[in-house]
């Protein structure tokens, strides 16, 4: 699959596989925050067991790699579908948080650091 596909064009993909489903009326916002944490939930449980090393190094076991990018895509769907729900425009939402961290985090006082930023 080489093929790409904007927000836009999965924002429809989506709605009519919801449609053809008669899903909507379970795709209220609630539900769907509780789905795409559900599947948070699965990503971590890939990684749950695994030493710092074996996590460092999962993109080379294929297994691995393969079950983290499904659940990946599982959340990244479950975003669009409740912004497209909430009428949030992802692409501004992204770019304004994009902003948001540079100011949180300046390069000078946190590099190097996992602090949260209120600890500076």
């Amino acid at each position: 699959m080489t093929d790409v596909i904007d927000v836009n064009q999965i924002k429809e993909i989506l709605e009519d596989f919801a449609g053809r489903r008669d899903w909507n009326k379970f795709h209220n916002p609630k539900n769907l925050a509780m789905a795409l944490a559900g599947e948070a939930g699965e990503l971590l449980e890939i990684f749950q067991w695994l030493s710092e090393t074996d996590a460092a190094t999962a993109g080379d076991v294929a297994e691995i790699k393969e079950n983290t990018s499904l659940e990946l895509a599982d959340i990244l769907l479950y975003a669009i579908r409740l912004a497209a729900r909430l009428n949030i425009n992802l692409s501004d939402a992204i770019q304004r948080k994009i902003i948001i961290n540079n100011e949180k985090y300046p390069v000078e006082k946190v590099k190097g650091s996992a602090k949260k930023y209120r600890e500076y």
